[in-house]
């Protein structure tokens, strides 16, 4: 029996996933066909099918592979030593990739297969907690140390932080015209001043 090298198997997977995620972005789900992946990846219809069972098993791992690197990243950021600047970092990070058209495009078009299907709109709310958990954390720390205003809430901060980060969406969605870059630095100048960071404790 030939025995499968996992690292190959995640490797094609994803490399599935990232063509398969600019079809649904540049057609939506509906009019995407198996064969526009298979050929966006330069596979067979057999060998998507040995890695999805079908269209929309490819469409959920788009987010459930989304959801395993923004996990990472908030872990990453939730043990940096200075929670504050993570924080910005982060939501600026998030902010930057559904400015991109291409993934704006792709937010939407979840957006509508949420409203069709229950079990994929369940796996994009515990995207959005998991982000706002994250979020949340860093706020908390950042109070802890002094860096924001201890009088906000982490949970309802973490909220508002994370739709500042999304509402770039359907600019970019509709205007191809957006200026990325300036739009990043107002957002990072709004989160500064709507959680009104405070001087740093004495030697820190």
């Amino acid at each position: 029996m030939r025995t499968v090298d996992p690292v190959k198997h995640a490797a094609k997977r994803r490399a599935i996933v990232d063509a398969a995620a600019g079809c649904f972005a540049e057609k939506g789900f509906e009019r995407t066909t198996t064969a526009d992946v298979c050929r966006a990846a330069g596979i067979s219809s057999g060998s998507l099918f040995h890695y999805f069972p079908n269209k929309r098993a490819v469409f959920t791992a788009i987010f459930e592979e989304d959801a395993r690197d923004t996990a990472e990243r908030l872990a990453a950021a939730a043990a940096a030593a200075d929670p504050w600047t993570a924080l910005l970092d982060v939501a600026t990070d998030l902010a930057a990739e559904v400015a991109h058209p291409a993934t704006a495009r792709l937010v939407l078009e979840a957006a509508a297969q949420a409203a069709r299907d229950d079990e994929f709109a369940e796996l994009i709310r515990r995207n959005e907690r998991a982000v706002a958990e994250g979020l949340a954390v860093l706020i908390e720390r950042s109070a802890e140390a002094g860096l924001i205003d201890p009088g906000v809430p982490p949970p309802a901060a973490a909220g508002w932080v994370a739709a500042l980060a999304d509402a770039l969406i359907t600019r970019a969605a509709f205007d191809p015209d957006v200026d990325t870059a300036a739009e990043l630095a107002i957002l990072r100048t709004i989160l500064i001043r709507f959680l009104r960071p405070v001087s740093p404790p004495d030697g820190a």
